[in-house]
């Protein structure tokens, strides 16, 4: 069983995607904490982070080309973390 918790996505002016899923789905070996998650920002047409936990792979996160396991603790972290990342990289790209 899969319900959806939450569902954002922000289209900024300069056309980037900002896109957050979180589903609560049956625990299991894959995932143990019941929760199921795909959190991605687009940039040129191109990921260039993303957070998710892949069946098979556990959580991690992408930053660009690089793949680095990341902590879960819980929801509100894991959503506070992704929107960290967000606001730095967009301080890098358009300096605000």
């Amino acid at each position: 069983m899969s319900i959806l918790l939450h569902h954002k996505k922000d289209i900024t002016k300069e056309g980037d995607i900002i896109e957050r899923k979180v589903w609560k789905i049956d625990k299991g070996n894959n995932f143990p904490q019941g929760i199921k998650y795909s959190l991605v920002y687009v940039h040129n047409n191109k990921r260039i982070l993303g957070y998710d936990n892949e069946q098979g792979k556990g959580h991690h996160r992408h930053y660009y080309q690089i793949e680095e396991l990341y902590q879960f603790i819980d929801f509100v972290k894991l959503l506070d973390d992704f929107e960290n990342d967000v606001k730095k990289l967009r301080r890098k790209l358009y300096g605000n």
